[in-house]
């Protein structure tokens, strides 16, 4: 067997350029100007000759920085987290962040394990994708020092910038475009309510600009979103207790629309001839299903990269207040909703 060769190191580099280690870390701080042109020419060609690279994260923790960035996300496998997650990566590599992804895959468990973790790995900030954590894991987050940026939802009694949807607007945009295609009842699903600021304040929003529309009916209804029995009799019934009106669906969130579809579609209902579907979050296949649906497009990328902004911000000792960033969303009209 061929002998495994170590890593070149710093002393090697300085033996090739025929030089000291003080000059080479010079050469690798960015103190180029102290050196002159012969030996900064010696130095790359003994750089380039040994394929020398420096371990930054020791180099990291001698001047006290990893430029690691701690990121827990509920579910990766949702559409939302992806794109936000895009977002965050973006903005790390233009900042000269490196990542840490932890996906907790909704389990109180896994959450606090990462916290734990990201926090054994020296990261100097964490980003939170906080919609779907359990309590605990929550109050965990809120007893951590680091600096920390939460997306899509606030906790309650814990100052801490947020970056997210203007939810007050989404749905009242989302709200009124079903009044003006003339639907008489509308239904608006979400997950359990709980704490979840985000699923508050879009049925807030529904119920108060249908306040504004005293012919039409409004409904809403909690439902978890493996629970296959109770998601097709909330829409049988809903569906019945309105027969003879035009009936429309809003949910609060992608993973839910792609439920709803599938529960549609097994009690016999077609999106744009039997009742209209409207759901928050754009769906790479919502243009494809049928006549298509109806979304409400969040700016996820733009989140994620503006929250990778704010918590670069309380790293480098921002003491601005706690802010709250909200950004638009856009109504994208599909068959689903048409007249």
């Amino acid at each position: 067997m061929t002998p495994k060769t170590s890593r070149p190191t710093i002393s090697d580099v300085a033996r090739a350029a025929k030089t000291g280690k003080t000059s080479v870390s010079r050469y690798l701080n960015g103190e180029k100007q102290l050196l002159s042109d012969d030996l900064l020419a010696r130095i790359e060609q003994a750089i380039a000759e040994l394929d020398y690279r420096p371990n930054q994260m020791a180099r990291g923790l001698k001047r006290g920085r990893t430029r690691l960035i701690g990121l827990i996300i509920a579910d990766i496998t949702n559409p939302y987290s992806v794109d936000v997650l895009s977002g965050i990566e973006a903005a790390c590599r233009e900042k000269g962040f490196t990542p840490l992804v932890c996906n907790t895959n909704n389990e109180v468990d896994q959450e606090l394990h990462y916290l734990d973790l990201l926090r054994s790995y020296q990261v100097e900030g964490i980003v939170v994708n906080a919609v779907g954590m359990r309590e605990e894991g929550l109050n965990r987050l809120q007893q951590s020092a680091l600096p920390m940026v939460l997306i899509d939802r606030k906790i309650p009694d814990f100052a801490c910038d947020v970056v997210g949807l203007d939810n007050t607007q989404a749905a009242t945009t989302a709200t009124e475009h079903l009044v003006s295609q003339g639907f008489e009842a509308i239904l608006f699903l979400s997950e359990p309510l709980g704490t979840v600021n985000t699923r508050r304040e879009r049925l807030a929003a529904f119920y108060h600009t249908l306040g504004r529309h005293p012919g039409v009916r409004a409904q809403n209804a909690e439902v978890t979103l493996h629970d296959s029995d109770l998601l097709d009799t909330t829409l049988r019934q809903f569906h019945t207790a309105h027969r003879g009106m035009r009936k429309a669906i809003i949910t609060a969130n992608g993973a839910l629309t792609l439920h709803i579809a599938r529960a549609l579609k097994r009690i016999g209902l077609n999106w744009g001839a039997d009742i209209g579907l409207l759901g928050f979050d754009e769906l790479e296949w919502a243009e494809l299903a049928g006549v298509g649906i109806t979304t409400l497009k969040q700016p996820t990328w733009q989140m994620g990269y503006a929250a990778l902004e704010q918590v670069v911000k309380r790293i480098e000792g921002s003491q601005e207040a706690v802010r709250e960033q909200v950004f638009s969303g856009e109504l994208v009209v599909r068959g689903s909703t048409s007249r």
